[in-house]
């Protein structure tokens, strides 16, 4: 039985409200929990999270509450768009919708920049009828990879960043319209100023990070950022000493079936970063085709796609990946932030002696 959306909403208030039952003993559960608890939630409570439908739109609006709780100055972002409903040969409709992006941001200093890291909303929205048939996106997809994930590790950085004085600002967006020719990343970038372009230091994506094989961290700096190839070199060292396996790559994937959401910004000449998860090369593959996942993917597919078959097939593995060892330290050094905590943890010891 599906529930009407706003009963879901309200499923998904007492959530957030009160800690898993696993940590109902720690008022304050960790980083890793909290991300895994919002992932479950997005996941189980807003199935169906397609561009310009009302499920999307009431994700929007709870993700903007979470927000303001969080001490964030945060805001829904509008924007009409249209795509293609048909076979080619057949005939095809164009289909106009509104989508609704959230938005939080937490200033720095004057002057220092700041760090934009986007996680999309939408699910995937059925393209032809060959795509409903096949069970492709629709209403009873619930998008735990792809990307119920980046939403719940994005929230757990925010919650931890929202805690501390940023020297560089930062600004978290949930992006509707995020699957491929919705334009959701265009649109995102025509609206910033030349000065907010300029100002931006990084750009970083979180995407399928549930069910690849490894995770992956994809990237394209622009001439003049040798501090930032030295971060995503530590990123990688930090990798190395938790043992967690790491693919690297320069440059970002462009193929027509799964190009990175991140390739507008990488043209205007932002520096970006992508972590996602999947195999080496530029492959659309996730992992290895097997009898549970015969396309090598889970994306768009509504059956494979949840919280009880990747529980089931991948076991433990939401819980790896939403642990945030490697971007927690990153985004602390990109922001300041870690520079902050080290000064107050000397003054701390200082008063004390």
């Amino acid at each position: 039985m599906r529930y009407p959306a706003c009963l879901r909403v309200a499923f998904w208030l007492l959530v957030s409200a009160l800690p898993p039952p696993a940590v109902q003993a720690d008022s304050t559960p960790s980083p890793e929990r909290y991300a895994q608890a919002q992932t479950r939630a997005i996941a189980t409570y807003f199935p169906g999270r397609m561009a310009g439908s009302s499920t999307e739109l009431l994700a929007a609006e709870q993700l903007q509450q979470q927000f303001r709780a969080l001490g964030y100055q945060s805001d829904l972002s509008a924007f009409n768009t249209r795509y293609r409903y048909g076979t080619p040969g057949d005939k095809v409709d164009w289909r106009r919708i509104t989508a609704s992006s959230t938005i939080a941001a937490k200033a720095g200093q004057a002057g220092k920049g700041k760090i934009l890291v986007i996680a999309h909303l939408d699910t995937y929205l059925p393209r032809s009828d060959r795509d409903l048939n096949l069970i492709l996106g629709g209403v009873t997809l619930q998008g735990v990879d792809d990307s119920a994930a980046g939403l719940g590790i994005m929230l757990a950085l925010a919650r931890e960043l929202g805690q501390l004085p940023l020297q560089v600002g930062v600004r978290f967006v949930a992006l509707s319209a995020g699957v491929p020719d919705l334009a959701g990343s265009q649109d995102y970038l025509d609206r910033m100023s030349p000065r907010e372009k300029q100002q931006t230091r990084l750009v970083v994506n979180l995407q399928q990070l549930i069910a690849g094989e490894k995770l992956r961290v994809d990237y394209q700096l622009p001439a003049g950022t040798s501090a930032l190839s030295a971060q995503i070199n530590a990123l990688c060292a930090q990798a190395r000493r938790a043992g967690i396996p790491l693919l690297l790559s320069k440059g970002l994937r462009d193929r027509p079936a799964c190009p990175s959401l991140l390739l507008p910004f990488a043209r205007a000449g932002l520096p970006v970063l992508e972590m996602t998860s999947g195999v080496a090369g530029d492959s659309c593959l996730e992992r290895k085709v097997s009898a549970h996942f015969p396309q090598g993917t889970v994306r768009y597919q509504s059956q494979r796609d949840n919280v009880l078959w990747l529980d089931r097939h991948l076991h433990g593995q939401l819980a790896r990946r939403t642990r945030l060892i490697l971007l927690r330290p990153l985004l602390r050094d990109l922001t300041g932030a870690a520079q902050t905590k080290a000064a107050a943890n000397r003054d701390r010891v200082g008063r004390q002696a």
